[in-house]
């Protein structure tokens, strides 16, 4: 009888937690940079994503960092479709498209009027030493400090999908149901 027990609990269906692969890129700079990761907030690190066209040829390799992070410098105004193979059956493939790649490599967008590339800070703000920031390093910092909060949205939209909810509302339907139980039997008994 122990055995038999002791076997059922061991071949027992335990509870999965399943999860997403979550990827994204977007333009930064004259780069394309992304990040990989994990509905449930783990990041890919350390992981090789191959860079191809949309036919397969290849047109490079990165590997994320810590943070899930990676940065690729397109060199053809084509579509990227970025693929890392995160194992157990996750895959990661996000696609920038050509139009994007294309505003990155300035082959389509509209020429850069003279003096843009640095934003002018006030003559108070010169006088105490600052020197005026380019654009570039704007958007970098930028970049930096909007990663984490990109991250929790994404992970946030995962957690909150249409079957969570769904299961939300049927957790208050049979509560509903549940009281008008209770009052039919209190009716009945009285």
């Amino acid at each position: 009888m122990k055995l038999l027990l002791a076997l059922v609990l061991v071949l027992a269906p335990l509870p999965a937690f399943a999860h997403k692969v979550i990827a994204s890129v977007y333009p930064a700079g004259a780069a394309i940079e992304g990040e990989i990761g994990f509905s449930n907030g783990d990041m890919a690190a350390n992981q090789r994503v191959t860079v191809t066209d949309p036919e397969g040829r290849p047109l490079g390799e990165v590997v994320t960092d810590a943070a899930g992070a990676f940065s690729f410098t397109p060199a053809e105004p084509i579509a990227h479709v970025f693929h890392a193979n995160l194992g157990a059956g996750h895959v990661a493939e996000v696609t920038m498209p050509a139009e994007a790649v294309a505003a990155l490599l300035g082959k389509a967008s509209p020429a850069t009027p003279p003096g843009a590339g640095a934003i002018p800070l006030t003559t108070a703000a010169l006088a105490g030493g600052a020197a005026p920031l380019s654009r570039d390093e704007i958007a970098a910092m930028l970049r930096d400090e909007l990663r984490p909060l990109r991250q929790e949205i994404a992970a946030y939209k995962e957690k909150n999908d249409l079957q969570t909810i769904l299961g939300g509302l049927g957790w208050i339907a049979g509560l509903f149901g549940l009281g008008f139980y209770l009052a039919a039997r209190r009716r009945m008994a009285g």
